[in-house]
């Protein structure tokens, strides 16, 4: 097989688990070499780096809260001081706090100005602080969500926000860094099998949603994952400022 990111360095924010560790294998087999934050699975983390390093790739886990504004430099300054550069970033961490309607009378609000804190201005602090030493011809990748621009049930109001302010900032990203041959794109999945689906749905998709969608089947991780890796690779140089939905037809 072609490994068409040998000699990529890339970070993956939040990749001990779910979506982020498909993301950083599918990485690690097109030949980068892949960092992933995590905020406190150190075991989970660990394991990811060792089935990393497995892929004939160099690994490394780091500690970082992206709710933690302040975290982001450092974040990529360790990346900087481990591996040299950074071509690709991966905004992949996030969190879902949902179920509350906007005028229930007792908001989660700590929990829900967090998720503003991971989803939007972690993120933004994180692009920031790579940008400032993204090697020209670079990649940031946003996860957002469906969500972000079409909402078809209640109780979501505040993580829709979230990845609506995501696809805003990622264009205007794009244009800025545009003149660096730097691409920023945003994919936007459906539901997939994560522990965030979990929660917010349980073991099965209600069939009342799942008959929203036109492909009858939620997305599976591979899939994102080598959405990701084509929009970070040599074949996605010339896709800037986009929004790709990868949710069975959903939105249409």
């Amino acid at each position: 097989m072609q490994q068409t990111l040998k000699g990529k360095v890339a970070l993956v924010t939040g990749g001990s688990r779910g979506l982020g560790v498909a993301i950083a294998e599918a990485l690690a087999e097109q030949g980068a070499d892949v960092a992933i934050s995590y905020v406190a699975s150190a075991e989970k983390a660990a394991a990811v780096v060792e089935s990393l390093k497995a892929k004939g790739v160099r690994a490394l886990a780091i500690q970082s809260d992206q709710g933690d504004l302040a975290a982001a430099k450092p974040l990529v300054d360790e990346v900087l001081a481990q591996f040299g550069r950074l071509d690709i970033l991966v905004n992949n961490a996030a969190i879902a706090v949902q179920g509350q309607l906007v005028d229930d009378p007792a908001p989660d609000t700590v929990n829900l100005d967090r998720q503003w804190h991971v989803n939007v201005l972690g993120a933004v602090a994180t692009t920031r602080a790579a940008a400032q030493v993204l090697t020209d011809g670079g990649r940031i990748i946003f996860i957002g969500s469906l969500l972000g621009g079409h909402v078809p049930f209640s109780g979501v109001a505040d993580y829709s926000g979230t990845k609506a302010a995501v696809v805003g900032y990622a264009k205007g990203a794009a244009r800025d860094l545009g003149k660096r041959d730097i691409t920023v794109n945003v994919i936007q999945p459906g539901i997939m099998p994560t522990d965030m689906k979990k929660s917010a749905m349980g073991d099965d998709v209600p069939d009342a949603v799942m008959d929203l969608h036109p492909i009858r089947r939620i997305a599976t991780l591979e899939e994102v994952a080598a959405a990701v890796c084509f929009l970070a690779g040599p074949n996605g140089g010339y896709i800037t400022g986009g929004v790709l939905d990868m949710a069975g037809g959903l939105s249409i």
